[in-house]
């Protein structure tokens, strides 16, 4: 499955963690600033209420059982005072681990307990209010950056199938008829310009079909993803086998359209990149969903591989129409799986 080309490379890319600062710690955490100081002023209380309300009492004071008994105090107060600074600081702390870890790629992470009960209840709730902002303007700037996309490749798709592919079938005509005209030595090098042009015909056509599927727009999904399975079949060794439940619930044609780009995306790599010939595509209802899967019987994924410009993109379009996409090796001994779970009530 997707192992290492310019679809979903291998090359190596920070995480969250190792694109944060790479920095040292110059700070006492705040508990353990908070509790010395309490400690502190716990201690220095206590000397100073022995010394203002009974200075007598330190010459003869009782060592095996009055000074036993201030320790024990002091020392249960201080415990106190750990365990309710913790309950305090501990929100603080994971608060700090989340914005270190979180990732606008995956979202939906957020502080659980976040009401406004406290300063840590109130900074919680404010930081999950900022997160929903942030993929909120992350969705619809992917969102543009896509529909961009899908209008360029369209307008490309357009220029290649009526102008290019127009041109050649016009020199493919001029051809023909010249190649009676020629010498007989030279009819052969004519047909095979002739044979030339045809298949650089059918390139140009097969590019403009996978710039914008004709099938998705004239016969809907299932005949796009099956006539997906066919081409890649033709061009390549993988044997495509699709199993597409024939009553499937209506889509928007934006979720169609990510549903395409991902089946596409993962036969893709698995062409490529699995070192298998046979992959199986599923797209079936189940429970409330639509769920796409693709697997494979290739070599699997490796271990500790970094996810690269197709995965991400993958998830980016999941996650234009609320779904979730795993990618992952199966169950098997070997091969992979890429799973696209669309919830029915999703919208773009």
């Amino acid at each position: 499955m997707p192992r290492g080309a310019s679809r979903m490379s291998q090359r190596t890319r920070p995480s969250v963690a190792a694109r944060a600062p790479n920095r040292q710690r110059r700070y006492v955490p705040l508990f353990r600033r908070v509790a010395v100081m309490n400690a502190l002023l716990l201690l220095a209380a206590v000397a100073v209420t022995i010394v203002l309300l009974a200075p007598d009492r330190i010459s003869s004071f009782v060592v095996d059982r009055e000074l036993l008994v201030l320790v024990a105090a002091l020392v249960l107060a201080v415990f106190l005072n750990l365990y309710v600074l913790r309950r305090f600081i501990r929100p603080l702390q994971a608060l700090t681990a989340l914005a270190r870890r979180v990732d606008l790629a995956n979202p939906g992470e957020r502080m659980p307990a976040g009401e406004p009960t406290s300063e840590a209840g109130e900074l919680a709730l404010t930081f999950n209010e900022m997160l929903d902002r942030l993929e909120a303007e992350r969705r619809e700037a992917t969102g543009r950056v896509l529909a961009g996309q899908e209008a360029e490749r369209l307008r490309i798709a357009q220029e290649l199938h009526d102008q290019v592919g127009q041109e050649l079938t016009g020199l493919l005509l001029v051809l023909s008829r010249l190649q009676a005209r020629v010498p007989a030595e030279l009819r052969a090098d004519v047909q095979d310009v002739q044979d030339e042009l045809r298949e650089s015909l059918e390139d140009v056509r097969r590019i403009a079909l996978e710039l914008r599927p004709e099938a998705l727009d004239d016969l809907g999904l299932a005949s796009a993803l099956a006539v997906l399975g066919q081409r890649l079949a033709e061009r390549s060794e993988l044997h495509v086998v699709e199993h597409i439940t024939p009553d499937l619930p209506p889509l928007a044609p934006e979720t169609e359209l990510v549903v395409y780009r991902v089946a596409q995306e993962a036969l893709t790599n698995v062409a490529r990149h699995s070192g298998g010939d046979h992959a199986e595509l599923r797209l079936a209802r189940d429970d409330g969903r639509v769920v796409l899967s693709v697997r494979d019987r290739g070599r699997g994924l490796p271990a500790g591989l970094v996810p690269g410009t197709g995965m991400r993109g993958m998830r980016e379009r999941a996650a234009l129409i609320g779904a979730s996409l795993d990618v992952g090796n199966g169950s098997a001994a070997a091969g992979c799986e890429v799973r696209l779970d669309v919830p029915l009530e999703a919208r773009p």
